[in-house]
């Protein structure tokens, strides 16, 4: 399965997760390949609206370039939604970090497996 594929089967999961838990949650398709910021996902419980980028990977640390974080940072200014990362490494819950949770680097951003495990929280602690 290609990169892309994974990455879209990471993302229906997480919809499917949010589903199950009475949050409505849409997938955008082709977000981060068109002009406009758009989030992989949007969910939201009638009170509060996430945007969600969705990052999985089998290695102890997620490497993101400043796009990534400029991007959802706009949509949410424009859209009035909450930024979030969610993350799943392998053998791993998913983990919500926000922004401020995630390490600038000198290119970009990281995520580490054991600074999510520390900072990030599980989807029930989430969306209590």
């Amino acid at each position: 399965m290609s990169n892309k594929g994974k990455g879209s089967k990471a993302e229906r999961e997480l919809l499917h997760i949010f589903w199950s838990r009475k949050w409505a949650a849409l997938r955008s398709a082709g977000s981060g390949s068109m002009k406009y910021p758009g989030p992989d996902l949007i969910a939201s419980n009638k009170v509060r609206t996430l945007a969600i980028e969705c990052k999985s990977t089998k290695k102890d640390k997620k490497y993101l370039d400043k796009h990534d974080i400029l991007q959802l940072k706009e949509f949410c200014d424009i859209f009035g939604a909450e930024p979030w990362f969610a993350v799943r490494f392998s053998r791993m819950n998913w983990l919500f970090l926000s922004i401020e949770d995630i390490e600038k680097t000198e290119n970009g951003y990281v995520i580490d497996a054991k600074v999510a495990e520390r900072k990030g929280l599980l989807i029930d602690e989430l969306i209590k």
